[in-house]
This record gives structure tokens, C-alpha cells and sequence, in this order.
């Protein structure tokens, strides 16, 4: 476990849902409650979060600028796997003071994918994952419900329930989840903030 937060990623019948909760914490101090640990990579990849957060806005500023660059060289739409193992490449150079964020990489080009990366560069891939302080608690959850063909509606339900029962049990999540969506013809974000 590394730092806080609570991180789902997740495929689903036509795509991918990569959700976080909003809380960033220090140990039992609350440093805020509106942080955005979901990132757009390309229009259909992106990273849900859990870590420190100086981390995880440095690998996602670096995969972005690498990603550009490469995009504009070859006018090639990377894919979910080229941008996962960057991304295990750029955690695994440095391990010997290693970037404190576990990362899920999640996409559809050409097919949906969701791979979970540790501080240390380690690169798997499959249908569900959950990160972080509460991805114990959050995993639990996914694994009694998921099913290969759930649908949209059905999976953000699952997702947002199982962030909401790592919330109950882990101090440092908390606050309202961010999603991140991509489907095979559409990418959009949407925010919930609990009261």
C-alpha cells in the first residue's frame, strides 16, 4: 500500500470506467477534499491514482509529453498496452528512489484493457483492479459482482460502490469519486461529491 486514496479500474461490455476518490491525506491529516487523481492521457487512455500526489502528476505530465511526442513522429494512435508498459518503464527507472504512486492505466483502442502498475515498474493486466489504502476493501466488492458483459450503468454502480465501501472502512479516502469513461466511441468525466 502505498500512501492514500482508493482507485478503481475496471472493463466493461463496450469500454472502461477509471475512478478515484477525491481525498488527499497525510497520515491522519485531511489536506483536502477536491483532489483529481483521474487523468486523460489521450482521448482514449487514461490513469486513475493512489500515492503521493506530486508522483502521480509527475508520471502523468511525463507520459503525456512522451506520448505527444511520439504521437506527432509516427501519426500513430498508441495503444493501451504501448502506454501501460511506458508507463512500467518509466516507474521501473526509478526504483532506486522510487515514484510513490500506484498507477491503473485503462483504455479502448481497438479493444477495452486495464493494467495496474506498483512504484516499481510491475505491469498487470485484467478486468478489475483497485489500488491504494482501500483497494483491499474495494476489491472485495468487484470480485463477488463483476461480470464479463456488464454494462455500463451496471459497472459505474459497481465502481461507485465499491470506492463507497473502501470510504466506510479507510480514513484517508473519502470526499466524492471522480470517473473517467472512455467507451469505443466516446470519452467523457463525470464528478460526485459527497456531503
Amino acid at each position: 500500500m502505498i500512501g492514500g486514496a482508493t482507485a478503481v479500474g475496471l472493463v466493461f461490455k463496450r469500454g472502461v470506467i477509471l475512478a478515484a476518490e477525491k481525498r488527499m491525506a497525510y497520515g491522519s491529516f485531511i489536506a483536502a477534499k477536491r483532489v483529481r487523481k483521474v487523468f486523460k492521457i489521450t482521448d482514449k487512455v487514461g490513469a486513475a491514482c493512489a500515492g503521493w500526489m506530486a508522483d502521480m502528476q509527475e508520471v502523468v505530465r511525463e507520459l503525456q509529453y512522451i506520448i505527444r511526442l511520439r504521437s506527432l513522429e509516427l501519426s500513430v494512435e498508441p495503444s493501451v498496452s504501448s502506454i501501460a508498459k511506458l508507463t512500467s518503464v518509466l516507474l521501473r527507472q526509478n526504483r532506486l528512489y522510487p515514484l510513490m504512486t500506484q498507477i491503473i492505466i485503462g483504455g479502448y483502442v481497438r479493444e477495452p484493457k486495464v493494467f495496474s502498475l506498483d512504484p516499481l515498474g510491475s505491469l498487470l493486466e485484467d478486468k478489475y483492479v483497485a489500488v491504494g489504502s482501500g483497494g483491499e476493501i474495494a476489491i472485495g466488492l468487484l470480485e463477488s459482482e463483476y461480470q464479463e458483459e456488464i454494462n455500463l450503468e451496471k459497472a459505474k454502480n459497481l465502481v461507485l460502490r465499491a470506492i463507497k465501501s473502501a470510504i466506510e472502512r479507510d480514513a484517508i479516502s473519502g470526499d466524492g469519486v471522480d470517473f473517467l469513461i472512455i467507451t469505443d466511441d466516446s470519452t467523457f468525466e463525470e464528478t460526485i461529491i459527497f456531503r
